[in-house]
């Protein structure tokens, strides 16, 4: 049975996580969130005061660089791989709109990329993996089995963050809410190292009029008619 690599890269909101998580358990692979590793970075910059507004202190980031452990740990109460920043589970945390409104300033510094690739690369090097962010099938895995690019609008995506955050304690407006993705679509592809864009040998997926087990099944369709014995 050969084992895959996927690759799933797409704008902020459109399920990349949601659809990497469902379509490991239905493989029966490990799934990394690699955007769970950026925003365990920023959670890290802002506890240790290293931002000012728009601004980071990039050098004293960097210089603490190497004492920033992040790792995931599957829970079998959620079924799901959570990471840790330091020991300390953070899922919750960096889910937050103070973390998603700083993550893209982290995100675009070269050396947090180089980084946070070569974790990504290491992780991915036993294949069966289901790994999803922004430049997967452009940076971390150019050769991946499978590469989904997944779309639809900034006021879709919007609304389904926004849904997520009314059952969080940290609510938001929804204009909020879309000015944050307007402003992360920006950065993530003007920025300078890997910006997000649809890797050629990408299938585009708009899945704006689809539910995640909609989306799932349109998923494990091409993955069976191009890799039958993959699972």
């Amino acid at each position: 049975m050969r084992k895959l690599i996927i690759a799933i890269d797409g704008y902020s909101s459109t399920g990349k996580s949601t659809l990497a998580k469902l379509l490991a358990k239905s493989l029966g692979y490990i799934h990394i969130d690699s955007g769970a590793m950026y925003r365990a970075i920023t959670l890290y910059v802002i506890e240790n005061k290293m931002i000012d507004g728009g601004n980071i202190d990039e050098e004293s980031l960097l210089n603490n660089l190497d004492s920033i452990d992040i790792h995931f740990e599957y829970n079998p109460e959620t079924q799901q791989n959570e990471v840790f920043l330091n020991g300390e589970n953070v899922e919750k945390k960096i889910r937050q709109m103070k973390v998603s409104s700083k993550v893209s300033l982290v995100a675009k510094i070269p050396e947090i990329r180089e980084h946070a690739v070569n974790l990504q690369r290491k992780l991915g090097e036993s294949k069966g993996i289901v790994m999803d962010g922004r430049d997967i099938g452009t940076t971390v895995f150019p050769k991946a089995d499978i590469k989904i690019f997944l779309t639809t609008s900034a006021e879709i995506r919007a609304k389904r963050r926004y849904n997520e955050l009314l059952k969080t304690e940290q609510p938001s407006t929804y204009e909020e809410v879309l000015e944050n993705i307007a402003e992360r679509d920006r950065t993530d592809t003007q920025r300078k190292v890997s910006p997000l864009r649809m890797a050629e040998d990408a299938i585009l997926v708009d899945n704006g009029e689809l539910s995640p087990q909609q989306t799932l099944q349109i998923v494990l369709q091409l993955i069976n008619e191009r890799f039958p014995n993959s699972h």
